[in-house]
């Protein structure tokens, strides 16, 4: 899908607004100040060379899809060659295996890849919060709750899809997400909930604040087959939100908010209009759940993720793909600065897995190799404007599915010391876990 210049204007125009410098945000903080540690084996457990920082909250973001491709798009469209995006300016670094215990396939999906951050064990492809047999395991958000602290979720996809429910429910099947929400208000209890999917809060039939049968998408509609599970949360506490005046209005420690009927973001085939305008923006999203958790003199756990990085790079949309790593970007930056003013939070921005097989070429360099008309890809999209420069860059996309290579992370703050260096994702879990529990 190359397209001319005009179509990275409006990213280009947005850019512009942002903020003129990121240089606070490169400094090094005492806690960051370490060499890379060399590649970590399996077993190996975090805390083993002398760490001893210890976290009060985890932040941990996660850009569904977004691998160091995605990352350096959205730097050369939204900050440009000589600045980092808010996520890459976070001072450690390290790159993370995503495989799947699957054995017949090494690719994971976000089920998979979720389950590993969430409870250091690999699984299979679309299991959740269960391990390789299929047994129920802890997560981490539940290990954070039994010590007193307070959890949430949010995301821009289903509160119930793979990645969110990976840390709060057991299922073999993440398809069943009226029973992950129903695990929800029953087991796990995470004090924030904050992303699309109220179809699978209520039952065939009943209305609800986002009408059945979108214009946008016909076959969407109210489908809970484990009764209204909104008025379930309401009889739990949970204070609900369906819109960003009543998300900003909500009181008390428990807060649910369902803002789409399905994903917050409209993904359509190629060519037919891809649509990102969601009720609320996820940096609101962020914002409001750390308000709610931070009055927890325990601490928290947060998961907070861009499922439109994942949706728009599967149907090769470069524009939209930046716009959602934009928007992730903006997220991450709010969760920093709570993290500077706060200094007990460790913040985790990574991926659970890459989509699409993105590479960044300059424009010369615009041969369609990965073109597949029969299914109606175009590998490429752009040129899209580099900030502050003259020429600009193409995106080639060799695949709509998901790839085996490694993603990047980054983090900031007590505990990120663990993070740097090469390992795989169910260290991240076990960083976490040393962090933020001390074991």
């Amino acid at each position: 899908m190359v397209t001319t210049a005009t179509a990275g204007v409006g990213i280009a125009a947005e850019s512009a607004q942002r903020p003129e410098t990121r240089a606070h945000l490169v400094a090094e903080t005492p806690q960051a100040q370490t060499k890379a540690a060399p590649t970590r084996q399996a077993g190996e457990q975090p805390g083993a060379q002398g760490d001893q920082s210890k976290a009060k909250n985890v932040i941990l973001f996660v850009g569904d899809g977004m691998g160091a491709a995605h990352r350096q798009a959205g730097r050369l469209a939204l900050a440009g060659l000589d600045r980092d995006l808010y996520m890459d300016s976070l001072p450690v670094s390290g790159s993370v295996h995503t495989s799947p215990e699957e054995p017949e396939a090494f690719i994971t999906d976000s089920a998979a890849g979720a389950t590993a951050y969430a409870t250091g064990l690999k699984t299979f492809n679309g299991a959740v919060g269960v391990d390789a047999r299929g047994n129920a395991v802890p997560t981490i958000l539940e290990r954070a709750s039994t010590a007193g602290k307070a959890t949430g979720l949010v995301t821009t996809g289903q509160i119930t899809d793979a990645t969110p429910a990976a840390f709060a429910a057991h299922v073999s099947d993440r398809g069943e997400q009226s029973l992950i929400a129903e695990q929800y208000l029953t087991s796990s209890k995470p004090d924030v909930l904050l992303g699309g999917g109220e179809d699978w809060w209520l039952p065939e039939g009943t209305p609800g604040a986002f009408p059945d049968a979108p214009a946008e998408d016909v076959e969407e509609g109210s489908r809970s087959d484990r009764g209204n599970l909104l008025e379930r949360a309401r009889s739990e506490g949970y204070a609900y939100a369906n819109s960003a005046e009543s998300l900003q209005q909500a009181q008390g420690e428990k807060l649910l908010g369902l803002f789409a009927n399905q994903e917050m973001f409209q993904q359509n085939p190629e060519g037919e209009g891809d649509i990102y305008d969601p009720v609320v923006s996820l940096e609101q999203m962020t914002t409001k759940a750390l308000d709610v958790l931070a009055e927890d003199e325990e601490g928290f756990f947060l998961v907070v993720e861009e499922e439109g990085v994942d949706e728009f790079a599967h149907s090769n949309n470069g524009e939209k793909t930046i716009k959602a790593i934009d928007e992730l970007d903006k997220a991450v930056l709010a969760a920093r600065t709570f993290a500077e003013q706060d200094g007990e939070t460790l913040v985790i921005t990574t991926a659970d897995h890459e989509t699409g097989g993105l590479s960044i070429e300059s424009v010369d360099d615009n041969d369609e190799s990965g073109a597949d008309e029969a299914e109606g890809i175009s590998a490429e999209d752009g040129p899209f404007p580099i900030v502050g420069r003259q020429d600009g860059f193409v995106m080639d996309w060799t695949t709509s599915g998901h790839t085996g290579v490694d993603v990047p992370l980054t983090a900031y703050g007590p505990g990120s010391q663990l993070l740097t260096g090469t390992y795989e994702n169910t260290y991240v879990h076990d960083a976490m876990v040393a962090a933020l529990l001390g074991r």
